[in-house]
């Protein structure tokens, strides 16, 4: 008799639903004269004022670690990250190439974080 080689037929189904969860924080600021030294700006981070007017008064949020970004506007003009740093802690913001930017220019720096979340269903069938 020849040898036959079973095989477990089965079939599956994974579904996976995932949400992003984005965490936004806005930063609002006016140039003053004293922060710019030579063609630096530097704002510390209790300059800001947040959405709902109210003085920041500890340190900005900062982006998670590969999860995060920042998006800096001056004058309603988005600038090239290389442009700008916040600092680790989020205690201030400097802008460097900044000669040109007017005294009183609106800067506004936006904190995108995200703390996804996914959940799977696998069905399976034999």
């Amino acid at each position: 008799m020849a040898t036959n080689l079973f095989k477990l037929v089965m079939s599956a189904v994974t579904e996976t639903d995932t949400d992003t969860n984005p965490e936004v924080n806005k930063y609002f600021y006016r140039l003053r004269e004293d922060e710019r030294t030579s063609s630096t700006i530097t704002i510390p981070s209790t300059n800001f004022i947040d959405d709902a007017g109210n003085t920041i008064t500890g340190n900005l949020e900062t982006v998670a670690t590969n999860n995060g970004y920042y998006l800096l506007y001056i004058n309603g003009v988005l600038q090239q990250s290389s442009l700008f740093t916040v600092s680790e802690n989020g205690s201030n913001v400097v802008i460097t190439q900044s000669s040109t930017v007017p005294i009183s220019a609106p800067i506004t720096l936006v904190v995108n974080n995200f703390a996804p979340s996914s959940t799977s269903t696998t069905t399976v069938t034999t």
